[in-house]
């Protein structure tokens, strides 16, 4: 069986051409526009004397957690501030990530039936959404206590090297070392939240299942065809950088007036919705070339099989 990334894309785009602009229907991208802001709500740079400056800033830098901890217990009515903050902060996340769980299936609905529905999907995928809240909770933590684990071991290899005034090269290595050690974290993790998103999210709507069992089923997939998946990520992170280029010539041409309508919560995801739409259609009609049982698209608006029908 031949993949195609060219196809489903093109799919998708005009999936989401007839969607938005045949006709174009402003109350459709507000409704459609406000699930896909709930989807992406988690989804939410000398002189001699210098090297004195510079010798200080390091010193200053690698004995920050001793000057942090000796403030804290001398501020104590900060202390308690910050930590209420965390906690405030804490709650923040969670709700986000619970609304955006349950945003994935009204998203996902919208784009595969091409209907702008809130309350429908919102009640019917309730148990799925509740799953996927569950199992990104636990990831997203489990995923921020390895990153803080690489940070510290970072902290601590970059301060020895400092304190016992490394030679260069073992400097360098050691740089290397934690730069690899941050990209292998970042392709990890960046790619199970991808397969998560836009495959495991499937099976859950088509199947009716919780997301352990859904990770099962796109496991037994993901063991006999990775190569594909892996591309795909790639396909994705080009695309990515194609549309960040396109968002910085449209907030040039437009005096960053866009980049401010960009930044605004769900105003941004309303003039954002023709890529966001696009991009969910495509992982649609992506993961649809493996079979029925992946293929979430009802037979009739299945546009992948539409095209290749006319092509033959």
């Amino acid at each position: 069986m031949q993949i195609s990334y060219s196809q489903p894309l093109s799919a998708g785009w005009n999936r989401m051409k007839k969607a938005l602009f045949q006709p174009f229907d402003l109350n459709k991208w507000i409704r459609v526009g406000f699930t896909a802001w709930l989807a992406g709500l988690t989804d939410c740079k000398g002189n001699g004397s210098g090297n004195n400056s510079g010798q200080n800033n390091w010193d200053e830098f690698f004995s920050f957690p001793q000057t942090a901890k000796d403030w804290l217990l001398d501020n104590p009515l900060w202390a308690n501030l910050i930590i209420v903050g965390l906690i405030i902060l804490f709650l923040i996340i969670t709700v986000c990530l619970w609304l955006s769980s349950r945003g994935k299936f009204m998203f996902l609905h919208n784009v595969i039936h091409d209907k702008a529905e809130i309350s429908k999907p919102w009640h019917e995928f309730r148990k799925q959404g509740n799953s996927l809240f569950f199992f990104e909770f636990f990831f997203g933590w489990f995923a921020f206590a390895v990153f803080a684990l690489i940070l510290v071991y970072s902290f601590v290899t970059g301060k020895n090297l400092y304190e016992t005034h490394a030679p260069k090269a073992v400097i360098f290595a050691g740089i290397t070392q934690m730069v690899l050690l941050f990209i292998a974290y970042m392709v990890v993790f960046g790619y199970i939240s991808l397969l998560l998103k836009d495959f495991v999210v499937q099976i859950m709507y088509k199947q009716k299942v919780g997301v352990i069992r859904a990770w099962g089923k796109f496991l037994i997939l993901f063991s006999k065809r990775a190569l594909p998946f892996i591309i795909y990520g790639l396909f994705i992170f080009v695309l990515g950088i194609g549309v960040m280029i396109a968002v910085i010539l449209f907030a040039v041409m437009t005096c960053c007036i866009g980049l401010l309508l960009i930044a605004i919560p769900y105003i941004g995801a309303v003039v954002l919705l023709p890529i966001s739409y696009t991009f969910r259609a495509f992982s649609v009609e992506f993961l649809a070339q493996f079979g029925d049982e992946y293929n979430v698209l009802p037979p009739a608006v299945n546009l992948t099989e539409d095209m290749e029908t006319e092509e033959k």
